[in-house]
């Protein structure tokens, strides 16, 4: 058994105090606890305490800590109990220390998965424009159960997904304008996939936003490629040359017989060299 000999205020944190006991081998430094702590065991010189006695109260101490911590954790953004709970353990608290800290959080409203669910999807879905298969992977990553997470899905109607997956192929569509019409398609049906959208979703982004190429268009984009391609083959003789065009245009979606035009024709930079 020992007695509290004093308890003094910590100059770095005007909010904790260092508690000195003593148990018969003179005064020493015990432990330090929050103010919190410190009122709610009526901590007082002359108290007698026992080593049960300390360890309930550095239990109730860490538990503290660890609730405010959380609080500056969860002030800058919504969390998931998982990466609470993933953030208190690089913290280095124990399991019964965070199950305790995440009972007191959720019973003052201040963690809620399913709604954490919900404005996770709206927030993303309007902001990142992604897609329902990469929400339901990133909520699946972040702890969030598949019941809640298909409530929250249920916040992200088709029509918003078909708007914003149009939003999100444009970009595409725009930085592919050099592309032939088949590439340029497949480029777009590829990023909307990477994005997290369905296939007929995918479908009705297609039709309505990639119009079909007409001759003149799919021309000119040839005709880009095929100076780009020609810097890099130029130094082949003439048959090399021709394989290595057709086969890198064609990769690029265009058709041989487009291509075979483009060799033939004085638009072809190997028929413009000097």
């Amino acid at each position: 058994m020992a007695i509290i000999t004093k308890i003094t205020t910590q100059k770095k944190a005007k909010d904790r105090y260092n508690i000195f006991v003593d148990d018969g081998q003179g005064e020493r430094y015990a432990f330090s606890v929050h103010e919190d702590v410190l009122i709610s065991h009526s901590l007082q010189k002359g108290q007698e305490i026992d080593e049960f006695d300390i360890e309930e109260i550095s239990f109730s101490d860490d538990v503290t800590r660890a609730f405010q911590q959380s609080l500056v954790f969860l002030s800058y953004r919504m969390r998931s109990s998982l990466e609470v709970i993933q953030y208190l353990k690089e913290k280095e608290y124990e399991d019964a220390v965070i199950q305790e800290v995440l009972h007191k959080l959720t019973s003052l409203k201040y963690l809620n998965d399913e709604e954490f669910a919900i404005a996770f999807v709206n927030t993303n879905a309007r902001v990142s424009l992604k897609g329902p298969t990469v929400l339901r992977q990133e909520l699946t990553q972040k702890g969030i159960s598949a019941s809640i997470i298909e409530l929250a899905m249920t916040h992200y109607a088709k029509e918003d997904q078909i708007e914003f997956a149009k939003k999100y192929s444009e970009k595409t569509f725009k930085k592919t304008s050099a592309s032939s019409e088949k590439m340029q398609r497949q480029k777009v049906m590829d990023a909307l996939k990477r994005k997290g959208y369905t296939q007929d979703v995918i479908s009705i982004v297609l039709e309505e936003r990639v119009p079909e190429r007409d001759e003149i268009d799919e021309w000119d984009a040839l005709c880009k490629l095929g100076e780009k391609a020609h810097r890099k083959y130029q130094k082949y003789s003439d048959w090399e040359y021709s394989q290595k065009m057709k086969q890198f245009l064609y990769q690029k979606g265009f058709t041989i017989e487009l291509i075979e035009r483009y060799l033939e024709s004085e638009d072809c930079p190997r028929h413009n060299v000097d």
